[in-house]
């Protein structure tokens, strides 16, 4: 699973016009998933974006993590992260987990965070979608649970 992770001041999903997700501070979380993705990497990032301290302290050192500062989550699938611009000029998305693995897989890395306390709001599986952000920092991250250490 990879995921690109930025710390909001509030971000908010939108389908059709209407907002479908939305969250104060915290994180918008933009997840793919891939063929070889199952239980242990959606468990492996949503343990790893809990634990994250990407939020400032009295001193202004990013030490808090999303339970110290009461953060919330706007998780948006997106499967584009599997991307492949190597050859020729348009993506091929071959790497990118087929609908029917990765919508469960998404949700349960979802539920995954829910159950860990973490207040999450999602976007809708596979709609076209507009992301409205305000990104504190700028803060953002790169995660791949291939590569990803506890």
């Amino acid at each position: 699973m990879r995921a690109v992770v930025q710390r909001v001041s509030s971000a908010q999903v939108r389908v059709d016009g209407l907002v479908v997700g939305q969250i104060e501070r915290g994180l918008l979380v933009l997840v793919g998933i891939t063929h070889s993705d199952g239980e242990a990497e959606a468990r492996m990032l949503a343990r790893k974006l809990v634990g994250l301290r990407l939020f400032d302290d009295a001193d202004g050192k990013m030490n808090l993590s999303l339970a110290d500062v009461g953060g919330a989550v706007l998780s948006v699938s997106q499967f584009t992260l599997y991307g492949d611009v190597r050859k020729g000029r348009r993506p091929s998305f071959v790497e990118a987990a087929r609908p029917e693995q990765a919508e469960p897989l998404y949700q349960r890395f979802c539920h995954l965070l829910a159950a860990d306390g973490v207040a999450v709001a999602q976007g809708v599986f596979q709609a076209h979608m507009e992301i409205v952000l305000v990104n504190d920092g700028p803060v953002t991250l790169w995660l791949d649970t291939a590569t990803l250490g506890n």
